[in-house]
Formats: C-alpha cells, sequence, structure tokens
C-alpha cells in the first residue's frame, strides 16, 4: 500500500524505489502507549497516527532494526529519534533566572575563559530576549548530536552499498548463476537441465506484498533446496541472494 512517511519535511514514499535504495516504512504501534510516544517524537502539532500511518527507516538508529529475517523489522519497544527539525520545534531550555544558576554560569564562563579547551564551547547562541529561552549548545550537546550525525552517515554508506549489491543481484538472472554453480561443482548436469527452465528468471526474490513469491521463484527456490542444499546454501548465505529460508520452504511445501 503506497504511503507517504509522516515525519516533519520528509518526503519519502514507500515505493519500490525507495525499496531498491534501502529505505523501508513501518506502521506506527498497535500499542496506545508506545504510539502515543511516537506522536510525542515527531512533534507535528495536533497530529494522531491512523492505521495507515508509517514511519520510513531514516527516523530509526541501525540498532533500533531486526535484520536476522527476510523482512526487517522493529525492535519490541523503539521510539524514532532521528529527525531534522527546525529551530522553533527544537527541544528550548528557559534562560536562567535564580541567582544561584546565574553565579553557576558565571563560574563555568570564568572557567572557560581560563580552560583553551572550554573556550570554542562558550561561543554559544545569545538568549532571544523577547521570549526569554535560548537554545542548548553545551559541549556535551554538541557532541550528542554530532555523534548522531556521524551514526547517521554510516547508515546511510551502508545502506547505499546495501542497495547497489541489490541492484547489482537484481540484473542477474537463473542462467548466470546457474553456470558459477557448475563452474564450483555445486550441482551436476541434470540439475542444471531441470533448473534452465527458469533461465530468464531474475534473481531478486522479493516476496509481493511482503509475504509471498511467486510461482516461479518457489519453484526455482523449491527444487535448488531439494536437489542441490550445497548450492542453495551458497547462493543464500555466501552470496546473499535472498532466497526464501528453508522454514519458509517447509510450510510453502506442507
Amino acid at each position: 500500500m503506497p504511503g507517504w512517511c509522516a515525519a516533519y519535511s520528509c518526503s519519502n514514499e514507500r515505493t519500490v524505489e525507495m525499496r531498491k535504495q534501502g529505505i523501508t516504512f513501518h506502521k506506527f504501534p498497535k500499542d496506545d502507549s508506545l504510539r502515543k510516544k511516537w506522536e510525542v517524537a515527531l512533534r507535528r502539532e495536533g497530529f494522531t497516527a491512523t492505521n495507515n500511518s508509517i514511519l520510513c527507516s531514516q527516523h530509526f538508529k541501525q540498532a533500533d532494526f531486526d535484520r536476522t529475517g527476510q523482512i526487517v523489522r522493529l525492535r519490541n519497544g523503539v521510539i524514532p529519534s532521528l529527525f531534522s527539525f527546525p529551530v522553533h520545534l527544537q527541544k528550548l531550555v528557559k534562560d536562567r533566572t535564580t541567582s544561584t544558576s546565574r553565579r553557576a554560569e558565571e563560574s563555568l564562563f570564568m572557567a572557560s575563559e581560563d580552560s583553551p579547551e572550554m573556550a570554542t564551547s562558550n561561543q554559544q547562541p545569545q538568549p532571544n530576549e523577547e521570549h526569554g529561552y535560548a537554545l542548548p549548545a553545551s559541549l556535551t550537546a554538541l557532541k550528542t548530536r554530532l555523534n548522531e550525525a556521524l551514526e547517521r552517515v554510516e547508515i546511510l554508506e551502508r545502506e547505499k552499498k546495501n542497495a547497489i549489491s541489490r541492484e547489482k543481484r537484481a540484473k542477474m538472472t537463473v542462467k548466470s548463476v546457474l553456470g558459477e554453480l557448475r563452474e564450483k561443482n555445486l550441482i551436476n548436469e541434470e540439475l542444471s537441465e531441470k533448473l534452465s527452465f527458469h533461465s530468464d528468471l531474475k534473481m531478486d526474490f522479493v516476496p509481493k506484498q511482503g509475504h509471498e513469491y511467486t510461482q516461479d521463484c518457489e519453484e526455482f527456490a523449491l527444487t535448488l533446496h531439494l536437489h542441490g542444499p550445497k548450492a542453495y546454501k551458497y547462493l543464500r548465505e555466501t552470496r546473499h541472494f535472498p532466497l526464501p529460508h528453508p522454514q519458509t520452504l517447509q510450510s510453502v511445501c506442507s
């Protein structure tokens, strides 16, 4: 089902092209408490998620995903945390008003004047006197943002690499793969002849609607797994072709 990511200023749409880029989409949790936390994290005034509301994978940390199965899933209880909010939606802190807090800030300022390491962190945005608020710009906050940015870059690089690999696999057909399997003596001529019936089949095995494989894909996978399990394991675990898990094939047979 098509749909747009519900995050602020995110224009990602759930399409085949997005999937090829390694971007996945995830529905809001059914649990009311967790769904409310997702809605709060989005910081969209008046927004209430529906059963069709979705978020794309770009708003979750790498550790939030479970990639052990055929389908990328979110781990239980995770909350989206990667967003590009404008200034007016960023979390604000009130300007210090008590004498104790002012003395603490003055002490911090004096320490930063004496310490070269603190000098750079002293260059903070000035408070907005009209509203009495100031953006948090402590050294710890800056380091946290930097680490999040670096983590995001690493995720994007990994997703780009995976997308390139998927694109290469998508261009390969069963015919080209059979030649490789014969060279490695993983299949015999008899099995190669049986599988040649699927010569034009693309090796980009993507389930329809995220659940069922096409009949051609199932027939090829079942034949190869039944008569050439070593070849099946090689394609799935070494070459990383998205072949169905053996347990999936067992359920198909049953």
